[in-house]
């Protein structure tokens, strides 16, 4: 009888490389476009969220997270969860992986393959918005495609940000917002910002922006002003448009039309920077597809470690 794997979080993370993994994405996305679902279990006030994605040629991921949001009371993490990862041939289970290894690596890899292919190549200042774990990942994933790049750090609570700082290498804390967002070439926003943090008029010519923390229908870290003045890419038109305000809110008013979008990744060669002086955005959306195919890059590097 076969024994089914389980990746645990820290001895998973050590086999993992942050440019592999992108490169994995790239290659996900040259097969048909998953099938993809959410479903949502309520007991006032848990959460059990499912996301399931098939993808024909890479096969079956659920992902499943319990949030108790009374766990911290008791010294316990508020979310907890597992990948269920199925063969595409015949069902079957081909391993559970830690469901907070998938998600870190599918959040930050998932930005850092737009900044791979959007940011200019001589980006040496970066600037996280939001200090919390999101930012501590893109801190590594960008560290891996520009080694000599500097990071300002700033969030809502400058105590956070110098926290930050003190525990990673090269990060400085940011005097202002408006500041450090006109110095940086590339800009990672983490926050849960409900109303932008970022305003266009602070943007420069040549930067990329990365914006993840935008998540509901009622959440946006930038302005109307900075996707009018960039040219704006979005990770999956499935997960964005309909869903999340970064993009839908601005879609209703008319500040944005649908043309607007230029590509999802899967049409990666439209990702491509058109000169040095225009501003880019991606918007993160996340989805079950990308957490099926970072865990199948995961399960393979597992496999191969033996």
């Amino acid at each position: 009888m076969n024994t089914i794997p389980f990746v645990p979080f820290e001895a998973g993370e050590k086999l993992l490389d942050w440019i592999e993994l992108t490169d994995a994405l790239i290659a996900g996305h040259t097969l048909g476009r998953a099938e993809i679902g959410d479903t949502f279990l309520y007991r006032d006030p848990d959460t059990l969220l499912s996301r399931a994605a098939w993808i024909d040629g890479m096969g079956v991921a659920v992902k499943s997270a319990t949030i108790f949001p009374g766990n911290a009371a008791k010294g316990k993490p508020n979310i907890n969860g597992g990948v269920s990862l199925y063969s595409d041939d015949d069902g079957s289970l081909e391993a559970i992986i830690d469901f907070h290894l998938v998600t870190k690596w599918k959040t930050a890899g998932d930005s850092l393959l737009a900044a791979r292919r959007l940011a200019r190549p001589d980006t040496k200042r970066i600037l996280l918005v939001g200090a919390g774990p999101v930012a501590k990942s893109l801190h590594a994933a960008y560290s891996a495609i520009f080694p000599d790049a500097s990071f300002t750090i700033w969030s809502r609570t400058r105590a956070k940000s110098e926290a930050f700082a003190e525990n990673l290498l090269n990060v400085t804390v940011a005097a202002t917002l408006e500041t450090a967002v006109g110095d940086a070439d590339l800009i990672g926003t983490a926050t849960m910002a409900t109303d932008p943090v970022i305003k266009g008029a602070w943007l420069q010519p040549g930067q990329h922006l990365d914006l993840i923390g935008a998540y509901r229908p009622d959440m946006r870290e930038v302005d109307d002003e900075a996707l009018q003045r960039a040219r704006l890419f979005v990770d999956s038109v499935d997960t964005t448009v309909d869903h999340i305000g970064e993009i839908k809110i601005p879609l209703k008013s008319g500040a944005i039309q649908r043309s607007d979008i230029i590509a999802d990744y899967y049409d990666l060669d439209a990702f491509v920077r058109q000169s040095d002086d225009e501003i880019t955005i991606c918007k993160n959306g996340g989805g079950a597809h990308l957490d099926l195919m970072t865990s199948r890059y995961i399960l393979e590097q597992w496999r191969a470690a033996g």
